[in-house]
């Protein structure tokens, strides 16, 4: 017997990369400014804000978007 299983991989992110997190409280645009293996920096391209925290993002899908996105 099988079941539907669910798979998430922990995305390779890089210095550069511009993502776009869909919910939650950490939503909206981000810049990865650093990476390692325990902690991601992030900075807002609007407000300039940066942040660390521990490395959260999981690929579900890649698209072409203009990127920020407006409001």
């Amino acid at each position: 017997m099988s079941d539907k299983v669910i798979f998430f991989k922990r995305f390779p992110m890089q210095a550069g990369h511009k993502i776009h997190i869909e919910d939650g409280p950490r939503k909206g645009d981000w810049e990865v400014i650093a990476v390692n293996d325990k902690k991601v920096n992030l900075m807002c391209p609007v407000s300039g804000r940066k942040v660390e925290w521990d490395r959260f993002c999981y690929l579900v899908e890649e698209r072409e978007v203009p990127w920020p996105a407006k409001e």
